[in-house]
């Protein structure tokens, strides 16, 4: 796998997981409403995977959603840069070789 493809399975991961908290937080007040977790592993040929599970308990978890979020974002941007980083790479070697 390449880094742009791992790049982009970060920032996909990281999109997941920041839909997971912004919906924690819109439905914490709802009656035996039960969090959204989102859980990576990584695959064999790099990069990771999300899925989406639900809390064994009910209730809110604010203060766990709000730091998700901030990990959430840093962690997309920090991929993103990777990424970034990659296509810079890969332009300054076409660069050379032409």
């Amino acid at each position: 796998m390449n880094t742009s493809s791992v790049a982009l399975s970060g920032m996909a991961a990281a999109q997941q997981r920041l839909q997971a908290h912004a919906h924690n937080l819109a439905n914490g007040g709802t009656e035996g409403f039960r969090r959204s977790m989102v859980a990576q592993t990584e695959t064999a040929s790099g990069g990771t995977t999300a899925t989406w599970q639900r809390a064994a308990a009910a209730g809110p978890d604010l203060a766990a959603d709000m730091v998700g979020q901030l990990s959430a974002s840093h962690a997309f941007m920090a991929n993103l840069a990777v990424f970034k980083a990659g296509d810079t790479m890969a332009g300054a070697l076409l660069d050379a070789v032409a």
